[in-house]
């Protein structure tokens, strides 16, 4: 304990002067806890309010696909360019640098691959999150699979438990099947859905109409997926559409690694996101990174 002899009399009390209260500066999550907050803060930018997530999970239900051959060649050289990583621990153990120093969202579910019927998930350890410092549980949500929408929206609930017990927060993943539309009706139930049961941010699709209506009715920030690979400026105005009508970031991977010059399209994506650049602004941006190689 400190030596009671030679100190000096506190007397900087401050009185009088308030002490600053700062509300947090993330959509939805002022009454977190504190870890949440602190963890939101390492994947979303303070300034913009927004983030850009490299994801490279794919592998988990699709294999090997093209791009994700070899991640050690195609996406650790990403990385550093990105806000966050989104991943499965397996790819996070055996090829990630633990010194990237980035946050990680975490495939915290495994289940069905494309081989049968997808969204049949299970949820892993807490302690495994835990061990590999994540500061995302990413965890799908089937919202109008008749066979898994109640299995998936439980691991949901259970995910924010475990997160909120552990000052971990919750990415609602929204899957959309084959048989269900990508309109403003279904991704404002889903993305409603993911926030009314506990989850701190939601990754969903764009859509062209009534985007606006989605992110409005969500009380927590909305992540856009990248969803098929596109040519490149229609990859970037997907962006631009999506931050304009009030997602907070998008979650790119096949627009990401599958370009023909990744750094740059990855570049020009931050450009839009993080500095509300336009969409012929952030093409410049790619282009001109692209011919300097």
């Amino acid at each position: 304990m400190a030596d009671n002899e030679g100190n000096i009399d506190a007397k900087n009390f401050g009185v009088g002067i308030p002490q600053k209260q700062e509300g947090f500066f993330l959509k939805g999550n002022e009454h977190a806890s504190w870890g949440i907050k602190s963890r939101l803060s390492q994947v979303f930018n303070e300034k913009s309010g927004r983030t850009v997530m490299l994801a490279f999970d794919h592998g988990f239900i699709m294999g090997p696909t093209s791009g994700l051959e070899r991640i050690d060649l195609t996406i650790n050289p990403l990385i550093q360019y990105s806000d966050c990583i989104m991943c499965c621990r397996g790819i996070l153990r055996s090829v990630v640098p633990p010194t990237c120093n980035k946050p990680i969202s975490y495939r915290f579910d495994a289940g069905t691959s494309i081989l049968t019927s997808l969204n049949d998930q299970s949820l892993q350890d807490i302690e495994e999150a835990i061990r590999l410092n994540v500061s995302l549980l990413a965890v799908m949500v089937a919202i109008g699979d008749p066979e898994h929408e109640g299995l998936t929206v439980r691991n949901l609930t259970k995910t924010v438990d475990m997160g909120v017990r552990y000052g971990i927060p919750t990415l609602g993943v929204t899957a959309v099947g084959k048989n269900l539309t990508r309109d403003a009706r279904y991704l404002g139930l889903a993305t409603r859905i993911c926030a009314e049961n506990g989850a701190n941010v939601v990754k969903t699709y764009y859509c062209e109409e009534n985007f606006e209506q989605v992110t409005n009715a969500c009380p927590i920030p909305i992540v856009i997926a990248g969803g098929k690979k596109l040519p490149e400026r229609d990859a970037l105005q997907l962006a631009y559409s999506a931050i304009s009508q009030g997602a907070a970031g998008v979650d790119m991977g096949r627009n990401i690694f599958q370009s023909d010059c990744p750094i740059g399209m990855l570049k020009a994506v931050r450009e839009i996101v993080h500095n509300n650049a336009t969409v012929d602004q952030a093409f410049d941006c790619y282009e001109t990174y692209k011919n300097q190689k």
